[in-house]
């Protein structure tokens, strides 16, 4: 899109379980009960499905050797950050983010889920339905999610 320089560029996972459970965390940083799915800024240069691998292992401690990757979405997806929050989110430069989103299986067990992480950035994990997403995320995240489960259905 044309204003595409007005997002942060960035990537997200639909990690699913071999039960067909979806990832999702809630973030240190909101006191709410609202969980999402790991995403993620991808650096200068470097390419999506390595960014979100990245991405993945800082904010969960699960490596990639873990994650097969079964899909990526045919389109960048964007959200919008509301007026109130996009001068105490990266520092006012960015509306919200334009993302590649990957659907991929996770090969390991529970106990490859570490949050205490570096930076640490989630205060909870847990697997969910994916049918129970667009209740459990942010409302400005909504229909990004939604967009996900209709595009990745197939999958599941």
């Amino acid at each position: 899109m044309a204003d595409d320089d007005l997002y942060r560029l960035g990537a997200g996972i639909m990690l699913v379980n071999h039960d067909g459970k979806v990832f999702v965390a809630a973030r240190i940083d909101n006191p709410e009960d609202a969980w999402q799915m790991p995403q993620g800024g991808i650096d200068d240069g470097e390419e999506p499905w390595p960014g979100v691998l990245r991405e993945l292992e800082e904010e969960t401690g699960i490596a990639p050797r873990l994650v097969e990757r079964i899909a990526e979405h045919p389109e960048r997806l964007r959200y919008d950050l509301p007026d109130e929050w996009r001068d105490k989110l990266w520092r006012g430069k960015w509306k919200g983010q334009v993302q590649h989103w990957f659907l991929a299986r996770f090969l390991g067990t529970d106990a490859d889920v570490n949050l205490a992480t570096r930076h640490p950035e989630f205060r909870a994990w847990k697997w969910v339905e994916p049918s129970e997403l667009p209740e459990l995320i942010v409302p400005f995240k909504r229909d990004l999610y939604c967009r996900l489960l209709e595009d990745f259905a197939g999958y599941f």
